[in-house]
């Protein structure tokens, strides 16, 4: 398919679980087929998946024939793979309009985590941030947010993870659209089966995307990207702090009824002061948060400094002395491209953006 083409088949990747089989039950009823084949279909797009309708051996050809006649399976194509010596692995995709997105894969003992894309690019500008940079171009569908996963299960050997992180390139909760069904296909036993506790969706604190995830009925896990505990410096990181004051996203913190990640980089000399810490505590305390220090990461830092390992050290004792939990992420494949964002601005250069208006406003169904 080249760049300019619109694809008029729908693609089974971008419907939930129940959507899918659905509309895979009413296509085989017209077609005087069973209806467990929709059922048998469905297990070879995520559980079992295969690139390929043709793939699906176990069907008769000619319904598999029919199968690529109406419908689509769409695919990532990987553009660039990197190993680090700490394991971590780092993916960029290319989709089929051209755009790059990034997808991390972040071994841990028995875990594997994947840290995944939800738009290419990024509107949100904050001003240590690699993706912020490029611009914002689009929102990504379901079939490629989830297609992340569904990518690295196709590879051989196969990469299965216990963990998924919505910590890539966008703002997951201005593309809630998308987003919403692909916590299904993630999360359904009959699409990936990750449970829902070992997802995490991460958040500058959009208000309306909280609220939203708050009303399903899964444990999914939010963080909320924190990086400075007042609002006068907030402002100065983060431009969505003027739509999304700290105090109301303190707010709806407290309201969410599962406990709540704070995601904090340490910028050498910006947010890192003891003062600093003590104001962060009592957001914290307010709304029983959980702290994650993140080492700055060289690659994408912007120009501002990494802290240093010892005023790191500190920051997490005051916090801790405080009653607040907290742990210190460990920088992974920093001899590779890893920063969020890198990768791609390595491979496209920065890229004008685009308009949001039309694709980065959050629309809760």
């Amino acid at each position: 398919m080249t760049v300019l083409e619109v694809p008029t088949t729908p693609d089974l990747l971008d419907f939930d679980p129940d959507s899918a089989i659905e509309l895979l039950r009413a296509w085989m009823t017209v077609r005087g087929e069973p209806a467990y084949r929709a059922t048998q279909v469905f297990a070879r797009l995520w559980l079992r998946p295969v690139r390929s309708f043709e793939d699906m051996t176990e069907l008769p050809k000619a319904l598999r024939e029919a199968l690529t006649a109406d419908f689509r399976l769409s695919a990532l194509e990987l553009a660039t793979r990197q190993k680090s010596t700490d394991g971590t692995e780092k993916f960029l995709f290319r989709m089929h309009d051209g755009q790059l997105i990034e997808t991390v894969a972040i071994p841990d003992g028995d875990r594997m985590t994947f840290c995944i894309s939800s738009q290419a690019g990024c509107a949100l500008k904050c001003a240590f941030c690699a993706t912020g940079a490029m611009g914002f171009q689009r929102n990504l569908a379901p079939s490629e947010i989830a297609g992340q996963v569904r990518e690295l299960r196709l590879l051989n050997p196969p990469i299965i993870p216990t963990n998924i992180v919505f910590m890539g390139m966008g703002e997951p909760m201005m593309n809630w659209k998308a987003v919403g069904p692909t916590l299904s296909l993630l999360n359904d036993a009959r699409a990936l089966g990750i449970g829902a506790r070992h997802i995490t969706i991460s958040t500058v604190g959009v208000l309306p995307g909280i609220i939203a995830l708050s009303e399903r009925p899964e444990q999914f896990r939010l963080a909320i990207s924190i990086h400075a505990p007042s609002d006068a410096l907030r402002k100065t990181l983060m431009p969505v702090n003027t739509k999304y004051p700290l105090a109301d996203v303190i707010e709806a913190a407290k309201q969410f009824d599962r406990r709540v990640t704070f995601e904090y980089v340490m910028l050498g000399g910006v947010n890192d002061q003891p003062e600093h810490a003590a104001q962060l505590a009592q957001l914290a305390r307010d709304c029983r948060a959980f702290v994650n220090l993140i080492p700055l990461h060289p690659g994408g830092s912007m120009g501002f400094t990494p802290s240093t390992t010892p005023v790191i050290t500190v920051f997490a004792k005051a916090l801790r002395a405080r009653g607040v939990e907290t742990a210190v992420r460990r920088s992974r494949g920093l001899d590779i491209a890893a920063a969020c964002g890198q990768l791609r601005t390595e491979r496209l250069g920065r890229r004008a953006p685009i308009a949001a208006d039309e694709h980065s406003e959050i629309g809760i169904a």
